[in-house]
């Protein structure tokens, strides 16, 4: 079993920055791959990038140039960083980590971005 704890979320303007962490716990295997998604309300859970332990990235097509995925394997830990956040990155953040074949999901961490 794998527990993830995020943090990081909360209220930002338009324009702000944010960084969102998640920590994993428990049966940690050292292949794995960690990342973010977000669901906004009313719609689908989408990704946002992942991050393998090797540190190869993975973002989806519309986030490519606006977050950085990046993660310190000696803490177990992902971040997810965006520098120039907009209304639309309004969402629930959940963290995912996969190894194994089985996946684990963080609690979400709520982003809102005022205009």
């Amino acid at each position: 079993q794998v527990q993830l704890v995020e943090s990081g979320g909360g209220l930002v303007q338009a324009g702000g920055s944010l960084r969102l962490s998640c920590t994993a716990s428990g049966r940690i295997f050292t292949i794995n791959v960690m990342g973010w998604y977000r669901q906004a309300p009313g719609k689908q859970r989408d990704l946002v990038a992942t991050v393998t332990n090797g540190g190869r990235t993975y973002y989806a097509g519309s986030m490519k140039g606006r977050f950085t995925i990046s993660r310190d394997n000696a803490k177990n830990t992902v971040y997810l960083q965006n520098n120039n956040l907009k209304p639309e990155d309004t969402a629930v953040y959940y963290c995912l980590y996969s190894s194994s074949g089985l996946h684990y999901w963080g609690q979400g961490t709520q982003v809102t971005v005022s205009s």
